[in-house]
């Protein structure tokens, strides 16, 4: 089984220790962290993620932009899974959302000028990236696998970026934070995770009147779900050819601005 085959399992929507995570109000991790700048790597883990992982910058939405991937050139491309020894690298893949996320971003910077923004399921941090090149005033990029943490900072460094701060644990159901802008690409599948979601990004509109643009190539567990209703289509990317193998023929991807008709709905 390559590393495909993970992909394979998420693009389907398969349940996964990741999605039982991001589900639980409390996080599926024990270990909660808050990486800000000037944080060190740890040498053994930095070392592996640089010997496993491709920097690159083709075959995506924004060549702007380089990332530490693994790709087809790496080793645990063909390896089995299981000899990957952290959680599942679901960061090391530059998903579409993300990329359309970036991509418009880079395009129209007012969106981010003078903003503080929150990149949701950050992952390998591009979107964040691209909000910090293009002006925001404060970024905090978000996941809960301490290892896509590490990745983000090495992402940084390779776009001559100092690190922004990075909260690695669940924040799905916390209290609405004070963000002018909320961004996430490719959370949406999994149905329950989708459904909290929903709840908690309606909230933070009603609470704090924050802007809310999701990215998704247009996954089943996307379209099909009630948040599809309140969603504005703003921009739709086709995607690069090297992307649409990566993704199994999916071709296009679209950023959304959720606009709930009910925001002063209780939640």
């Amino acid at each position: 089984m390559v590393f495909g085959g993970w992909k394979r399992l998420l693009l389907l929507g398969r349940q996964n220790t990741f999605a039982k995570a991001w589900r639980s109000r409390r996080g599926g991790w024990k270990r909660c962290c808050h990486w800000s700048p000037g944080k060190s790597l740890d040498p053994e883990v930095k070392a592996f993620l640089e010997e496993n992982t491709e920097v690159t910058n083709s075959g995506h939405l924004t060549p702007e932009i380089r990332l530490r991937l693994l790709t087809p050139r790496c080793r645990f491309w063909k390896e089995k899974p299981d000899l990957w020894p952290y959680g599942d690298p679901f960061w090391a893949i530059y998903w579409p959302g993300g990329q359309a996320l970036s991509r418009y971003i880079l395009d129209n910077p007012r969106v981010v000028k003078g903003r503080s923004v929150l990149d949701l399921g950050s992952g390998c941090g591009a979107t964040a990236i691209a909000a910090v090149m293009s002006g925001a005033s404060h970024v905090l990029a978000n996941d809960i696998d301490p290892i896509a943490g590490m990745a983000m900072i090495l992402n940084c460094e390779l776009n001559h970026l100092n690190p922004f701060p990075i909260a690695i644990k669940n924040i799905i159901n916390s209290e609405a934070g004070n963000w002018d802008l909320i961004v996430l690409g490719d959370m949406f599948y999994d149905e329950q995770l989708a459904d909290g979601l929903h709840h908690w990004l309606r909230k933070c509109i009603r609470i704090q009147q924050t802007e809310v643009l999701i990215g998704d190539p247009g996954r089943h567990q996307f379209l099909s779900h009630s948040i599809h209703s309140q969603l504005h289509k703003v921009i739709e990317y086709s995607l690069p050819e090297y992307t649409r193998q990566e993704n199994y023929g999916l071709t296009s991807s679209i950023v959304w601005s959720y606009q709930p008709s009910n925001s002063s709905e209780d939640c």
